[in-house]
């Protein structure tokens, strides 16, 4: 088990660990000369000449010793017959200890072999002791092993001898030349906490001349190996995270500076196969179309449906996001939009235990989220960006988005990707990109006729509009709007189509623009198109838009107008986004005209009672609150309709024990609704269907619904 779990390790690139030096296997005393001897064999071949950039004379001075070990090890098999059964018993015991000396020496110098030349130079020090550790390990082998009780030859004996020797001599070895360079390396670092840009000059004379990371691809690989390092060691690595992340961000200055943009480099994306799409997928496993999290009831506000950023305590004692509520007083309303309760005040009390716990779950589960305290978690790694980190992103922004507006088509593009990878990693980077004016040339790129092009441009306009100041930037920016509406309409590829989609969701986040985004013409025609015909992706961004859009009132007419009341009714039957659409239909038919909609659908009223019978709890709910909200808009013939369903009666009786505690409620509401019908009295039945609400109320308080939202958390 310990060997899986060590070369695991290092599939992961991780640093040795302890677990390296446990037993990996239970030799067999038979064949134990013959396994010893290959193995050390085995390491002479493959390290004598491979050569590690750094560690040289450390790893030079081992294979060294495994050479003699490899004599000893020849002699003793040649003469006790490759057999130990002759040989003294602590003897034996000393070779099984020399095996597990060799297997770590593999796994230190298979370390050095496979990780980054910055990896390396960063561990200089950690990795130096590893090597010491050996050399301790071999002088305890070599004073124990019974020498005087085993034959051996004057020759073999002698280098023993020696051997033993220099291992007594041995101390820590840490080369002054790589130490030279990692003080310079955290040189940078200081230079950019402080303000100063290192000079040109200075970063290619360490890269170039020194590390000879002569281009962008080897500089790219270098990023690419501490990025990874700082996942894979999940915060216990040494720089920490925060600072291995300023690091990440001058290397990446760095590559632009010193070897500039290669549009040589667009092609490889351009001219992809299946089999390379297949890997880029791979790579985006945490991107918005993969990555759905069922947010919990607690943390989302209310009105909005929205995770909140400030939560917020009103005189009644219900939370609400500050935003949302703000704006709801703003109107003029003076009761509490889920209770109906009359405000005795307007004094906003910050809910802190609730904002903690909010925090604490996006940190968990690798959501960013602009927190209105602190500094958001981002999913790239759970550390506060250094000022470094900040200054040299800065610097990079202003290089790219440079590029982006000047640069040929093949380097648009390339600046495009490289936008869309740096605003992955932080607020702050988003604002910063944004700052140097990189939206209107992200908005140009969209028209264009390179798929890469355009997938790149609007996978890096989404990942921007995460930060809520970009969203009205974005919003603001003439024909920026439509632009993305045209690539959700007409894009070039599927993933640009699905991302323009997710984008709209992103915007819709704030309620002024759900308005704005209905009426952009071809929108929502083209949000029920997706979610019809799209992928399981595509459909996912699709119905969360949607349900954004459906929670401002003024766009009933419009969604029913574009069809997507016929795409949600239909959306009913896909178990991916069966609750969302639910949910959405709720709110539309709190209109008169969506409820009238939603009769004329044959399906619509089989959907949600078939989603009562099978569905979950969520799905359950808001399939109930559907049915209910159809009862009291929808006028006596379709509140007759609905409880003329067969099975019906029995699923709302099912629900009021089994059902969430909202299912629960709107089912009883329901129940109402037949024991007044079956008095014989129709319109009273439809009046007690809606009995428990607030006599005004306004369509855009959904809190009665809930759905499973989609978090975007954008790696492209």
């Amino acid at each position: 088990m310990a060997t899986a779990a060590i070369f695991s390790s290092l599939r992961r690139r991780r640093s040795p660990s302890l677990e390296a030096f446990l037993a990996p296997v239970d030799l067999n005393e038979v064949a134990l000369l013959q396994t010893l001897a290959a193995v050390a064999a085995d390491l002479v071949t493959c390290f004598s000449g491979n050569s590690t950039f750094f560690q040289r004379r450390n790893s030079r001075s081992l294979i060294r010793k495994i050479e003699v070990f490899l004599v000893l090890l020849d002699y003793l098999k040649d003469a006790y017959g490759g057999s130990v059964s002759s040989l003294p018993p602590n003897a034996v015991v000393c070779l099984k200890e020399l095996y597990l000396v060799l297997y770590r020496s593999k796994i230190l110098l298979d370390y050095c072999v496979q990780s980054s030349k910055l990896w390396l130079l960063l561990q200089n020090q950690s990795i130096s002791g590893h090597f010491h550790d050996l050399d301790q390990e071999i002088l305890t082998l070599l004073d124990v092993f019974p020498f005087g009780d085993v034959i051996l030859s004057l020759d073999v004996r002698e280098q023993i001898e020696l051997l033993q020797r220099q291992a007594r001599r041995s101390k820590l070895h840490i080369d002054k030349n790589d130490e030279t360079l990692r003080f310079q390396f955290f040189s940078f670092l200081d230079e950019f906490e402080n303000g100063k840009i290192p000079p040109e000059s200075n970063l290619r004379f360490f890269f170039v001349e020194k590390l000879g990371i002569s281009d962008a691809k080897s500089c790219r690989a270098e990023i690419e190996y501490l990025e990874e390092q700082i996942v894979s060691h999940e915060g216990d690595v040494e720089p920490p995270a925060s600072v291995l992340n300023g690091f990440v961000a001058i290397v990446r200055y760095s590559r632009f500076l010193l070897f500039g943009i290669d549009d040589r480099e667009e092609p490889e994306f351009v001219h992809s196969t299946s089999s390379h799409k297949k890997q880029r997928r791979g790579l985006i496993s945490q991107e918005i179309a993969d990555t759905f999290v069922t947010i919990p009831k607690d943390f989302c506000c209310p009105i909005s449906l929205d995770l909140m950023h400030d939560p917020v305590i009103i005189s009644t004692g219900q939370t609400y996001d500050r935003g949302s509520i703000s704006r709801w007083m703003e109107e003029g309303h003076c009761n509490c939009p889920k209770t109906g309760q009359m405000l005795s005040n307007t004094r906003l009390v910050p809910n802190k235990a609730l904002r903690n716990l909010i925090n604490q779950w996006c940190l968990a589960h690798g959501i960013p989220h602009d927190d209105a305290s602190t500094s958001s978690p981002e999913p790239f790694a759970a550390a506060l960006p250094t000022k470094a980190a900040v200054e040299a992103n800065k610097a990079t922004s202003a290089f790219l988005v440079k590029h982006l507006a000047n640069g040929s088509q093949g380097e648009k593009t390339v600046a495009a990707r490289e936008i869309r990878l740096l605003a992955k990693t932080g607020k702050e980077n988003r604002g910063f990109i944004a700052e140097a004016g990189a939206i209107p040339h992200l908005r140009d790129l969209l028209s264009s006729q390179n798929p890469v092009a355009q997938e790149n441009s609007v996978t890096a306009m989404l990942n921007l509009s995460i930060y809520d100041k970009n969203k009205s930037r974005i919003m603001d920016e003439q024909r920026c709007l439509g632009s993305i509406v045209e690539v959700l309409r007409f894009g070039l590829t599927t993933e640009a189509r699905e991302n323009a989609a997710a984008t709209l969701f992103s915007l819709s986040a704030v309620h002024d623009y759900k308005k704005k985004i209905a009426d952009e013409d071809g929108a929502v025609e083209a949000l029920s198109r997706l979610l019809r015909d799209g992928t399981p992706r595509g459909k996912k961004d699709a119905v969360t838009a949607l349900f954004n859009l459906s929670t401002h009132s003024e766009n009933c007419g419009r969604m029913i107008e574009a069809g997507a009341v016929a795409a949600l009714v239909a959306a009913m039957g896909n178990d991916g986004v069966a609750e969302e659409a639910a949910g959405a239909l709720a709110l539309i038919l709190r209109q008169p005209a969506g409820a009238a909609a939603v009769v004329k659908e044959d399906a619509a009223l089989a959907g949600l009672i078939g989603m009562m019978r099978c569905g979950t709890p969520r799905g359950k709910e808001n399939a109930v609150a559907a049915l209910l909200e159809l009862c009291r808009c929808g006028g006596m013939a379709a509140t007759e309709k609905v409880l003329k369903a067969p099975a019906l009666a029995g699923l709302v009786h099912s629900l009021l024990f089994t059902g969430t505690k909202r299912a629960r409620r709107k089912a009883a509401s329901l129940a109402r609704v037949f024991q007044r019908c079956e008095n014989g009295n129709a319109a009273e039945a439809v009046y007690a269907g809606g009995a428990n609400v607030a006599p005004t109320r306004d369509s855009s308080f959904v809190g009665d619904v809930s759905v499973r939202m989609a978090i975007s958390v954008p790696v492209l």
